[in-house]
């Protein structure tokens, strides 16, 4: 998830742990340099932290948030993405010092009597265990389901299969099969509670999908930073803000809210990837390659969330 750095203060904590949660997947421990707590955080927060090559990155805290003297996260190396979660992976030791910023939710877990539907796909798990963690010791209701390729790259599978969850947490493996997938349309048909998914692109799509006649405010998404596949097809386009009929160019490797950043325009923003809706803007006119979890289909023919779509073929227009 892109972060504009210029607006996160960030303080020094130590690497306290560094070890492998799974294939690819390795585990940091991060703490003060003193006795001092940690500023609190809940359920669904991340921190931004400043990787060993230089890139800003966010990551969720994946502990529970009453454990205040340190911040838990795991990182998945892509070796596909820019370098910032290569280098945390293959740089970053316990020992080290890692910038970071206060946490911060984007992706807040909200009051459920009915209980909650947790589904986290990969590294998706890292705020859905931080929930699931905080629901089992407050005696929370919930069920997760925690899809994988294989045992090998399951993070947290000894935690997840003690006793203390058992009942409450389902682990599936698919062996890269698409044919293989859990079916979870037994567990979205009837809706109750609230629905928390973080993980693959797809997996997102199709609980969205499956979710559609639940109320809106009930299913809750967010995204994390995957290497984009379609990225080297991104094409450059401009964009004109119908207002001042500026023109704005954005590169292929920019995405519309960088591009608008660096002209001088503000526009609101969060999450970055799409699934919280802070940046939807209103579309004037140009065929949109829509990349966001959030619009609905009626919603697509006149916004546009400029933080991950992209004109499809031409250029586009947009009233901010």
């Amino acid at each position: 998830m892109p972060a504009d750095t210029a607006k996160i203060a960030m303080t020094p904590l130590l690497v306290a742990r560094a070890e492998l949660a799974a294939e690819d997947i390795k585990l940091f421990e991060l703490r003060p340099p003193t006795a001092n707590e940690l500023n609190e955080f809940t359920p669904g927060a991340h921190i931004s932290v400043k990787t060993p090559c230089g890139e800003i990155r966010k990551y969720s805290l994946c502990n529970d948030p009453a454990e205040r003297d340190y911040y838990q996260i795991a990182v998945k190396r892509e070796a596909g993405g820019r370098g910032g979660s290569r280098s945390m992976f293959d740089a970053l030791a316990a020992g080290d010092t890692l910038l970071t910023s206060q946490p911060r939710n984007d992706f807040p877990l909200a009051a459920s009597p009915a209980g909650y539907t947790l589904i986290a796909g990969g590294i998706g798990i890292t705020p859905i265990l931080s929930m699931a963690r905080h629901l089992k010791a407050t005696g929370g209701r919930f069920k997760l389901y925690y899809l994988t390729r294989s045992r090998e790259t399951t993070a947290f599978h000894a935690e997840l299969n003690r006793p203390q969850f058992r009942g409450n947490v389902t682990i599936h493996h698919d062996d890269g099969n698409p044919d293989k997938a859990l079916d979870l349309w037994p567990v979205l048909e009837k809706p109750r509670g609230h629905v928390y998914c973080c993980g693959p692109r797809g997996l997102m799509m199709a609980v969205r999908d499956m979710t559609g006649h639940w109320s809106s405010a009930a299913v809750h998404f967010e995204a994390f930073q995957e290497p984009e596949k379609n990225a080297v097809d991104n094409k450059p386009f401009k964009v004109t803000i119908k207002s001042t009929g500026k023109e704005v160019e954005v590169a292929a490797d920019t995405s519309i809210l960088e591009a608008l950043r660096a002209s001088g325009r503000t526009v609101p923003s969060s999450c970055e990837s799409g699934s919280c809706g802070s940046c939807k803007t209103r579309l004037v006119s140009g065929d949109v390659d829509h990349r966001d979890l959030v619009l609905t289909e009626q919603e697509k023919s006149n916004h546009i969330m400029v933080c991950v779509s992209r004109a499809a073929t031409g250029d586009l227009v947009i009233d901010i």
